[in-house]
This record gives C-alpha cells, structure tokens and sequence, in this order.
C-alpha cells in the first residue's frame, strides 16, 4: 500500500485506521467478536502505531472502538494448541526461558504506545478486559463512556497478568486499589475509575466520547510537535527514574533540541497575531511498511 493511500485511511483485519488533520484514529472493527485480540491483533497493532509515528503521519492517536465494547482481552484463539507434547518434554530451564522471551515479545506489542513519539489518546467505551486494561494503560490519556468498566480478568481464568497491567497501574492509581482489582477480577465502573485517576474524564455515551477525545488530539496537533515530543520523553523518564535524574535529563535534552529561532518563534507570532501556529511535523524515523 503507497503512502499515500496510507494517508487517506486503510483497514485491517482488526483496524480501521482514518486521519483527521493532524491526527489519526485507530478503531477496533470486530464489534461482532467483541473486539478481542485474536492472533492478526498482536502483528497488526504494532505495525499501525510504528507506521503512523515512523512516517510522522500524525501528531497524535486517538484508539477508539466499535459495538457494545471497548475490547474483551486476548482471544482463546492465542493460546490454541497450547503447549504440544514435544514441548513439554524439553528440558524446564530452556523450556522456561523460552516462555519468557515469548512474553517479552507480547509485551512490546503495548510497549511502542509509550515509545512513539506522540501522545495515544484511548477512548473507551463498555468493557475494556484483560489484554484492553494492559493496551489503555500504556496510552498517555484515557476517557470513558458512562456504560465502561475495567476489568483485570487474568485472575478470573487463573493466571497473573502478565502483558503490562500491573507495573503501569501502579504508577497510575493507588496501590490499594491495585491490589483488589488484580485479586478479586472485579469491574471497576466508570464513575470510580475516573475518582481513583485512571480515567480524566467520563462521558456519557460513545459519540460524546469519541468526540471530546478526538477535540483533545486536535487540540494537542496545534502544539509544537518537537515540544510535545519532548514532554512524552520527559514524563515517560521521570515516572522511572529519580528527580535528580529527571531534572539531568531534561537538561541535556534540552541542550540538543531547544531552537527558539523555529518553534519558539512561530509561537510567540502567532499568539501576537491571534491565529494557529504553524509548526513543521516531525521528520520520518525510517521508511514506513509499503510506503
């Protein structure tokens, strides 16, 4: 597919992807199945997102959904056929590491939401389960429809979570609530997801959903892409890391791309003379998938 039929939209089995302006709206399209992640989910997810950014396609994503809800997690179809009786014969170290660098794989399939150089906006409606929790999580901001719930359902089908729910929901509600959640497989509505943090804001159906948050990354895409950039890096880093560090950081960060003869500029003329900046997008990373 060329760039630019890319640039006008395109679809997938699990995607249909559309640009608005500066920003680009990824949607789950298999209301029918209940948007699970089937086994075309865990290549095609990644694929998109790495395109949009490496391609500078957008200046922000907006992940929304279709039908009843948002996404029911991983579909049963991933773990089909299980592990065969060969396998189970291996020897249990090679056999072990194996299955944790498989992991690690499934991992980085919601990892590229935090490494991408713009902000993910999910926008989620009824049920976000499972392998859902772990994808909004990674977002930079999350909004819900009044009908959503959360649910960490890997304790519900006897196993521990494993694809990112727990090192990022600690950094984003409290421990406690945590901690229940991942024991219990309770739902968590709307109203307290939003009162514990994990939600800016509850809207009170999906239109109104979709819409506030496609205003917010149109609202993002009037930034400078460079300083929006910058800030993603810098709140990713200080999440991980110490003050000292975070404050060393962005000094050298800003030692090799403050340039206020370019964005700075355009900005204070632009304020003076009451319209949108106009910024440059950010360079293409590397040569997009069929661009």
């Amino acid at each position: 597919m060329s760039a630019a039929a890319k640039s006008e939209g395109y679809s997938t089995t699990c995607f249909e992807v559309a640009f608005e302006g500066h920003v680009a709206h990824v949607k789950f399209n298999r209301p029918h199945a209940m948007n699970a992640m089937i086994p075309e989910f865990w290549r095609e997810f990644p694929e998109v997102i790495r395109d949009i950014d490496d391609n500078a396609r957008a200046r922000a994503i907006v992940i929304s959904s279709t039908g009843k809800h948002f996404c029911a997690g991983m579909d049963l179809t991933v773990f089909s056929g299980g592990t065969s009786g060969a396998a189970q014969k291996q020897e249990r170290g090679r056999s072990a590491a194996a299955m944790h660098r498989q992991v690690r794989e499934i991992q980085k399939t919601f990892n590229i939401l935090e490494e991408i150089r713009i902000p993910v906006i999910a926008a989620i409606q009824g049920g976000c389960v499972g392998g859902g929790v772990d994808l909004s999580s990674a977002c930079d901001i999350r909004y819900c429809s009044a009908d959503a719930f959360f649910v960490v359902q890997e304790i519900n089908i006897g196993m521990t979570a494993d694809v990112g729910t727990f090192p990022r929901l600690c950094q984003l509600i409290p421990q406690g609530w945590v901690r229940e959640l991942s024991y219990t497989g309770r739902r968590l509505p709307a109203a307290k997801a939003k009162e514990i943090g994990l939600v800016n804001e509850v809207l009170p159906d999906h239109e109104a959903l979709v819409a506030h948050a496609m205003a917010t990354a149109k609202e993002i895409a009037l930034k400078s892409p460079l300083a929006v950039y910058g800030s993603k890096v810098m709140i990713n880093h200080a999440r991980d890391h110490s003050i000292a560090d975070g404050l060393d950081y962005i000094a050298l960060w800003q030692a090799g791309m403050y340039n206020p003869e370019t964005d700075m500029r355009e900005a204070m003329e632009a304020r003076a003379q009451k319209r949108d900046p106009n910024f440059q997008d950010l360079l293409p990373a590397r040569k997009g998938l069929g661009g």
